[in-house]
């Protein structure tokens, strides 16, 4: 039988067994998501998307995991984990992309060379990763605190709820942000609306469809640490790193 717990005291006292883990992960794929496919527009059977959003997701999909096993402060620890990961990624991408290159090394590449190609991948502009980083967050938090405030509200029941409703929110949030601060002005505003609404609808379908795998993951996981976790008294400013 779980363990119901409501105390952040009793909480802190608990001993978890995979809640590193899933922090490591979380923090892998936010970093991925952050420097890999952010700025790509892709086209598949008629439909255009942000490449991100094949795998952006999961990092909610983790997100409601530790919200719903581990609480919303020990999440929320995670979400400001990820953001300084991938503010260090994207500091090392810039400051290895401006170093100088050595002529052995910026053969010719077609038309182009090693340094332009290199600069193509892995150069962001400022302004893509100023709007990843901060909608990143700022999506994130809200996911973690609808799932946590609607766990408390439904007494833990529908899980499913929780899950796409926080989606819904967070998700929400994360578009607006992330666009129009990356490519207002870049865009047209007709390629910039397509994608955000595609996108968004896409990442909340995306997150319904993978509502199983949620049920198993947190299952076993609660299982496993044999708690549950209810935000009760817990101290719900986003700023902070405190469990």
């Amino acid at each position: 039988m779980l363990h119901k717990i409501e105390q952040a005291t009793e909480l802190h006292q608990h001993r978890f067994k995979y809640y590193d883990l899933v922090m490591v992960a979380t923090c892998v794929i936010i970093v991925c998501s952050n420097i890999i496919g952010a700025g790509k527009v892709a086209t598949v059977a008629g439909f255009t998307f942000g490449a991100g959003i094949l795998f952006f997701p999961l990092s909610y999909v983790l997100g409601d995991v530790l919200t719903e096993v581990y609480g919303y402060a020990r999440a929320r620890r995670v979400i400001w984990a990820g953001f300084f990961c991938a503010a260090f990624a994207a500091g090392m991408a810039a400051f290895i992309t401006a170093i100088p290159p050595a002529d052995s090394w910026n053969v010719a590449v077609g038309d182009t060379n090693m340094q332009e190609v290199f600069a193509l991948n892995f150069g962001q502009a400022p302004r893509i990763v100023f709007a990843s980083l901060v909608a990143i967050w700022a999506g994130e938090i809200v996911n973690a605190f609808v799932m946590a405030k609607m766990k408390v509200a439904s007494g833990g029941r529908a899980l499913y709820q929780r899950t796409i409703g926080s989606t819904i929110a967070g998700q929400g949030v994360d578009t607006l942000i992330f666009y129009p601060l990356a490519f207002y002005g870049v865009w047209s505003n007709e390629l910039l609306v397509t994608v955000m609404a595609t996108n968004y609808v896409l990442k909340v379908l995306w997150e319904a469809l993978l509502t199983p795998v949620t049920y198993k993951v947190v299952n076993h996981l609660k299982k496993v640490e044999q708690v549950d976790v209810f935000d009760k008294q817990t101290e719900f400013t986003p700023f902070t790193i405190k469990y």
